[in-house]
């Protein structure tokens, strides 16, 4: 199977977020599957700067967009088993930010149309071009565009990934066709036209074959308009071809037991070099020397959506527990206003870091106790995963992705890796928080148990690839082997489902040919084939029971013609002696009854002929008189 994955960024080249992580780890886990990948993005600044020695020179051509006819160079690397192609146009791309600009709208305009148009340079034509986000949602769409003039296109099938709905890539309706070069017919019919804007992710949602988040509870939650920000309609319309895939992170590049940015490095069975973390961590971030306390960590951009308004509203109730606390992110003003005003607050228990510092954020996770997520909503998540993989138990509120990979602790019978509550409520997460800490403090060895079924957990990539092979396979018609442990839960009927293209059990389906003995018997017998085939001998044969049963006074003469056949056609003696032996004792009753019953019938008739005529008689009298 070909793939080609759209992404506008990726690491090792380029990263801003966990869009980077999935488009740097899955296409490599899909190659290691067997299938044929490839992925492209956009040829950087910083890509050009730190691989430009790797990158070898493709080809170039010219795209047109509207109006424009502009330049696109392609380059390309192989690594991991997947071919890594670049699409160059400096005055789109040679930028210090990769988002943020204001022309993004033409940008990636011109990446997604630059996509479809250098599909005839790369080394194959895809069946499956994945893409994701906003940046790459007008791909399906031209693809559907462009496969009106060129029967070559129709024949690729496209997947979006919706990694945050919040982004949508929304734009003013008059410039549909000078800035995206789409007829206004796209807007007439309402495929990319919603609110009065113009909307990326809408049209390609509709326009593309699957759609998928990322993660099970997040695409339920899309349908529900807390979560979906006002496109919960478009998804409930497109809900068949809505799948939910959780995220996965890189098992070798989070590895304690290996990880290089780590003060010491430790596992599951040897917890000593978690310590050593933990006291370089205290080092490192100006807090006190204290090897019993536990720190509490948040690793986050600093949004509303993260949950932090419950952590601004109980802060001095949670620094009231014996805890220190690490934060480290940028984002809003105000929520790094407040993290700054708080560490002079209490200095020494608490520091702040407002950057993003890839090292430092590894030397959090390793040394930190508990890692604290109370995310208003949360679509996957990478946070929690790589926490318990280091050994630092994830705090959580109950939504998305972290629905999906916490399990909320209980102690009582050694279940769960992590902590969670519900309700978006500060009280319930303080509750929490405080359960957490009073674990951590007077139950070590509990603590310690909870801590080893965490970094127990299971998040590679291997088994989320098989599940995107799974989606490819059922919107190309194209068969791949896939593995009986990653058939899909039905969680509105609580069973598996089989894969569209495995074959079912044999033995469900011939078990019943083989039994029983008496459908067989039935079929070399004609009178009874008339009768059920799953019926006992004792229910097809009636008329050959006592004349009580059988044969009524009242009963017209036809229905007792069947009596008058030869016995030996309606009840073989070979085959149920038990059951036809009644019919062979008494068959000179059976005639005599049979006869009585025909006399019987033949005088009711009479009489009901002569009843008729006198009614007849009477009636033609009574209109005499009235006339």
């Amino acid at each position: 199977m070909k793939i080609l994955y759209v992404t506008s960024e990726a690491v090792p080249f380029c990263k801003t977020g966990g869009l980077a992580d999935v488009a740097g780890s899955l296409p490599p886990a899909l190659a290691e599957q067997g299938a044929e990948v490839a992925v492209i993005l956009p040829l950087y600044d910083r890509v050009r700067v730190q691989f430009g020695d790797r990158l070898k020179f493709e080809c170039y051509d010219y795209v047109d967009l509207a109006w424009r006819h502009s330049y696109c160079g392609l380059f390309s690397l192989e690594q991991d088993g997947v071919t890594w192609y670049f699409l160059d146009n400096e005055q789109y791309f040679n930028r210090g930010a990769l988002y943020g600009q204001a022309d993004d709208g033409e940008r990636f305009g011109f990446f997604s149309r630059a996509v479809v148009r250098m599909l005839d340079h790369l080394k194959f034509w895809p069946e499956v071009i994945h893409c994701n986000d906003w940046q790459a949602a007008l791909v399906p769409i031209y693809l559907k565009d462009d496969g009106v003039r060129e029967d070559r296109y129709r024949s690729i099938r496209t997947v979006l990934t919706i990694h945050n709905i919040e982004y949508q890539g929304r734009y003013n309706p008059f410039v549909l066709g000078d800035l995206f070069g789409l007829d206004h017919g796209w807007a007439d019919d309402g495929t990319i036209l919603m609110d009065g804007d113009v909307n990326l992710l809408k049209g390609a949602i509709l326009c593309s074959d699957a759609v998928n988040a990322v993660s099970p509870t997040y695409a339920n939650e899309l349908k529900m308009p807390f979560f979906a920000h006002r496109m919960e309609s478009i998804m409930r319309q497109c809900s068949n071809k809505l799948y939910g895939v959780l995220n996965g992170i890189d098992m070798k590049l989070y590895d304690p037991r290996t990880d290089g940015h780590i003060k010491k490095t430790f596992s599951a069975e040897d917890m000593t070099g978690k310590d050593e973390c933990k006291a370089e961590l205290q080092r490192m971030t100006g807090l006190r020397q204290e090897p019993h306390t536990p720190i509490v960590a948040i690793v986050s951009r600093l949004v509303s959506h993260k949950g932090l308004d419950l952590i601004c509203e109980v802060l001095h109730d949670m620094m009231e527990l014996p805890i220190q606390m690490v934060v480290l992110g940028t984002g809003d003003q105000r929520y790094e206003e407040f993290f700054h005003w708080a560490a002079q607050q209490y200095p020494g228990r608490m520091s702040v870091n407002l950057d993003y510092n890839e090292a430092l954020s590894m030397s959090i996770y390793a040394g930190a106790d508990l890692f604290l997520m109370p995310s208003k909503s949360e679509p996957c998540g990478l946070s929690q995963m790589i926490a318990m993989r280091y050994g630092t138990v994830p705090i959580v509120r109950e939504t998305g992705g972290l629905r999906d990979t916490v399990q909320p602790c209980e102690s009582w019978r050694d279940a769960g890796n992590g902590f969670s509550f519900a309700n978006y409520s500060s009280g319930d997460m303080l509750h929490v928080i405080r359960e957490a800490v009073y674990l951590y403090k007077d139950y070590p060895d509990v603590f310690a148990r909870l801590r080893q079924r965490a970094m127990a957990g299971d998040f590679s990539w291997a088994r989320s690839a098989r599940e995107y092979l799974r989606i490819y396979s059922t919107i190309t018609g194209i068969e791949w082997p896939v593995r009986k442990d990653t058939a899909r839960v039905d969680t509105a009927r609580g069973e598996e489902e089989a894969h569209p293209f495995e074959e079912a059990p044999v033995p469900v389906e011939t078990a019943p040919a083989e039994e029983p003995p008496v459908k067989t018997a039935s079929a070399e017998e004609p009178p009874v084939k008339t009768a059920s085939a799953e019926e006992p001998p004792v229910k097809t044969a009636p008329v050959e029971e006592p004349p009580v049963k059988t044969a009524p006074a009242e009963e017209p003469p036809v229905k007792t013609a069947p009596v008058e056949e030869p016995p030996v056609e309606a009840a073989p003696a070979e085959e149920t002696p038990a059951e036809t032996a009644p019919a062979e004792e008494t068959p000179k009753k059976t005639r005599k009854t049979a006869k009585s019953a025909e006399k019987s019938g033949e005088k009711a008739s009479k009489k009901a002929g002569k009843t008729g005529a006198k009614s007849a008689k009477k009636g033609t009298a009574k209109k005499k008189k009235a006339e």
